[in-house]
């Protein structure tokens, strides 16, 4: 049960830290006009393909750590609606 909630949050901040990372070098690659500045042709389209690349494994993080928070919440509903239960049968009897 716990184990879902630490990868649902570090899968999170992971994935979010590697947008903000992406996001930021792109950033600071733009010029005074707002065009990229690099030093060739060829290392234009691999950094361009790889922060794809990374870009969409940052969203599968993402997704991955919210569907694990998703998984904790409803373990732990499930929980607390079987300690309900249990102490109604002990108060029954």
């Amino acid at each position: 049960m716990v184990a879902s909630l630490v990868i649902g949050v570090i899968f999170l901040v992971l994935g979010l830290g590697l947008r903000y990372w992406i996001n930021r070098r792109k950033f600071y690659r733009r010029g005074p006009m707002g065009a990229e500045g690099f030093s060739s042709y060829e290392s234009s389209v691999f950094i361009k393909f790889i922060e794809r690349v990374g870009k969409w494994i940052a969203y599968a993080m993402i997704i991955f750590g919210l569907l694990s928070l998703w998984v904790y919440s409803r373990e732990k509903k499930e929980n607390q609606i079987q300690d309900v239960k249990s102490e109604q049968i002990k108060q029954h009897r």
